[in-house]
């Protein structure tokens, strides 16, 4: 059984940082793809950063490049989502993926949410003006 287990969301002020963490199980976590993805009252769940098997390749949605930044430990099958500059519309519920299928490539990188098929329960993080 696959679980993804999300933590590390809460409140915090415009302009600060939280990191979020995910703890993978019931999967060899180095043969996935690992992705973040938030989803807004009232809006879809979008992409938000992906990250390859081998860590050195990783994709951001655009509203997000140089302030936030996906990492992986596939020793402790941890990954993490470190956002900075935080601003009121990255208010939303986060959730960790891990892609449908294991991957050949150590360096593919995917971000459509199709191409997920595990998904954590989703924490909370809710940026104040």
């Amino acid at each position: 059984q696959v679980q993804l287990v999300e933590s590390g969301g809460g409140l915090v002020q415009a302009g600060g940082s939280l990191r979020l963490s995910c703890a993978a199980s019931g999967l060899t976590f180095s043969y996935y793809i690992m992705g973040w993805f938030r989803q807004a009252p009232g809006k879809e769940r979008e992409f938000v950063a992906a990250v390859s098997r081998n860590g050195a390749n990783t994709d951001y949605v655009d509203s997000v490049k140089g302030r936030f930044t996906i990492s992986r430990d596939n020793a402790k099958n941890l990954v993490d989502l470190q956002m900075n500059s935080l601003k009121p519309e990255d208010t939303a519920v986060y959730y960790c993926a891990a892609s449908l299928r294991p991957r050949t490539s150590i360096y593919e990188i995917v971000r459509t949410y199709g191409s997920y098929g595990y998904w954590g329960q989703g924490t909370q993080v809710t940026v104040s003006s």
